[in-house]
């Protein structure tokens, strides 16, 4: 495959001054010019309807963005959602995952709206996860762009149709540089693909939605769900225990942790071993194949497994290879994923280890 070239907003050429206003930064298409009165009567209309009744926040509203034509929307994310942690944390990991994903095709994405609306990127993304080589066309216009986003889009829909997912997005939102609908398709490929990150749970964010319709603008407010938990977007297990315990029972954490502690000590201890924070230390993995050894009364082979793990990848075989021995040893599969450990997803690591603590407590 031919190498793509870097992919920043810097390493393209300018555009006209309408891709500079807020909303021309979120997404959608302008309209053609309007007369210089009719211009200044949109513009306040389309101040009023974003504000009122919702946005606290100042924003500059440019004339540009109030042009939209009969029936045309336009969609904005509250300022107070976008300035929300769990939002930024959201965005970073994925970008994050996307240019681990594409480190060998040379691709950098900084800004999602900016970098993936055209299709190219995600073309080079969907074929890297799905090892496949999609029959799309190398081209940049902006016409011929869409088509190939349209070709992309419908392979993404192949891939997800039989697990009965709801499509969020759209070719025009997508190609508008809608960053909700963009979100949605992201995180939908990041849990069919079993994607090795921790995508934070419970996002949401308030859309504002700007609608024309007889001339008039109207607006509406959305809250959009982007993340929910990541046993229901992993559409793996059922709630248990532990759910309750972390939603309704917090002050009862501490008490649990510390009975699993004082379990694993007794046993990591014959290897002068100790563990004070479940939340890190089995994340690597040793610990926990060194735990399965002593559990058991085996040995296990230095070579089975990555004694001092340096990279994600070494960590996650770590772990897997301990699910596979508590297999061996006649327990249920963890209800947890190997990289949500390795991830210091604490509610996964709690799970797997009070599995072992339920068959093995009363070992001395």
């Amino acid at each position: 495959m031919s190498s793509a070239p870097l992919r920043s907003p810097a390493s393209r050429p300018h555009r006209m001054k309408k891709d500079e206003s807020f909303l021309g930064k979120l997404g959608g298409t302008l309209a053609r010019k309007k007369k210089a009165k009719e211009v200044s009567d949109l513009q306040e209309e389309g101040k009023n309807a974003i504000h009122a009744p919702m946005s606290p926040a100042s924003v500059e509203i440019h004339p540009e963005d109030t042009q939209l034509e009969e029936n045309e929307e336009r969609t904005v994310i509250d300022p107070t959602s976008r300035d929300d942690p769990r939002f930024k944390e959201l965005l970073k990991v994925l970008i994050d995952w996307i240019n681990d994903v594409l480190v060998e095709e040379r691709i950098i994405v900084k800004q999602l709206e900016e970098d993936l609306y055209d299709g190219q990127v995600l073309q080079k993304l969907l074929e890297k996860l799905a090892d496949c080589k999609l029959n799309v066309a190398e081209v940049t216009q902006s016409e011929i762009g869409k088509q190939k986003l349209q070709a992309v889009l419908e392979a993404v829909q192949d891939l997800l149709r039989p697990h009965g997912r709801a499509l969020q997005w759209t070719v025009d939102s997508i190609h508008g540089k809608n960053l909700v609908a963009i979100l949605h398709l992201l995180v939908a490929l990041a849990t069919h693909f079993r994607a090795p990150i921790h995508l934070p749970e419970h996002v949401s964010v308030q859309v504002v939605v700007v609608r024309k319709r007889e001339g008039m603008l109207h607006s509406s407010h959305v809250t959009e769900e982007l993340t929910t938990t990541t046993e229901m977007m992993m559409g793996r297990f059922e709630r248990d225990a532990f759910d309750t315990l972390f939603d309704h029972a917090p002050d009862k954490l501490s008490v649990v942790k510390k009975s699993l502690i004082t379990f694993v000590n007794k046993h990591l201890n014959k290897l002068n071993l100790e563990v004070t924070e479940l939340e890190t230390q089995f994340a690597d993995g040793v610990y926990l194949v060194l735990l399965m050894g002593l559990l058991e009364d085996y040995f296990v082979p230095l070579h089975n497994f990555y004694l001092t793990p340096d990279s994600f990848p070494q960590k996650v075989h770590n772990v897997s290879f301990a699910f596979e021995l508590m297999l061996d040893g006649g327990l249920k599969k963890p209800k947890a994923r190997p990289e949500d450990v390795v991830n210091l997803d604490l509610k996964s690591t709690l799970r797997v280890l009070y599995n072992l603590f339920t068959k093995y407590k009363h070992l001395e």
